[in-house]
């Protein structure tokens, strides 16, 4: 297999930039200095923001085995990351070479929509800038680190170790409504519970757990974040695809006994497993 999904954390896309004062692009936002006469019309700002996006894991560099797999896992699961915007990670390749143009061309046929690369050696990133898709970087780091002088030590001084501090309790996302197709619901950094059903052609994700109270007929993808321990729930089993982790199942490999029925899947080793339940 060449490749392997994960949803990705926060990427830096950009600056604050508002027309008549320079801009540090690390800064809070500037605003406009004001004319002393006349007047402007303001028509455009550039906005530093953060987002969760898709990111590709290539295992492989060689462009020809990884587009004919993702075509198939796409008929599999018609409308699965349709015109989704994705980054594209390097980390796995090592300096191993990819034919970028031909991969984000592949893409692009596929509908699916690369933003630029993550990780992976200098070599590989500058190629993929030629082809058109810039290096992003997680939010809140710089594009250089400077490091600062060792300050000089002080004498310590004793303190009263501070007693320890509960840990918070883990918070979920809960959506009391049904989601209906084409839409698509993601709980980042926790739990996803929907009293409700989950419709043909919706997608639901999150990076732990995932419970639906309803019948999921769409597509649920729980542990976005590579983890391997989340599962997910469902009291009327019958999806289009689920993910653990970027193992994924679709509905046509799932076997009838499943159908219809309370269900959790899991993940064991690297096969997803159906266990009954009610």
């Amino acid at each position: 297999m060449g490749l392997r999904w994960r949803l990705g954390g926060g990427y830096h896309t950009g600056f604050t930039l508002l027309p008549g004062k320079p801009l540090d692009p690390m800064t809070a936002e500037a605003r406009p200095v004001q004319p002393n006469s006349g007047s402007i019309t303001e028509t455009f700002r550039l906005r530093g923001s953060n987002y969760s996006l898709l990111t590709l894991r290539l295992l492989t560099g060689d462009v020809q085995a990884v587009l004919p797999a993702l075509g198939d896992q796409f008929r599999k699961a018609p409308g699965f990351l349709r015109y989704a915007p994705i980054a594209i990670s390097l980390d796995d390749l090592g300096g191993e070479q990819v034919d970028f143009p031909a991969l984000v061309a592949g893409l692009r046929a596929l509908e699916i929509l690369p933003i630029g690369v993550v990780g992976g050696p200098q070599l590989l990133r500058a190629a993929a800038a030629g082809a058109g898709l810039p290096t992003l970087r997680p939010a809140g780091q710089r594009e250089t680190e400077v490091e600062a002088p060792s300050p000089v030590a002080a004498p310590p001084v004793a303190m009263a170790p501070e007693p320890p501090r509960p840990a918070p309790a883990a918070r979920s996302m809960v959506v009391t409504q049904n989601i209906r197709a084409g839409q698509r619901i993601y709980a980042e950094g926790s739990d996803l519970i929907i009293v409700g059903s989950v419709n043909a052609g919706a997608e639901v994700l999150a990076d732990g757990n995932i419970h639906i109270y309803g019948a999921l007929r769409g597509r649920a993808l729980a542990g976005a974040s590579e983890d391997g321990e989340a599962r997910i729930f469902a009291q009327n089993f019958d999806p289009e695809l689920v993910a653990i982790s970027g193992f994924y199942a679709v509905r046509e490999g799932l076997t009838p006994a499943s159908i219809g029925r309370g269900v959790q899947v899991r993940l064991d080793g690297e096969q997803l497993r159906f266990d009954p339940f009610g």
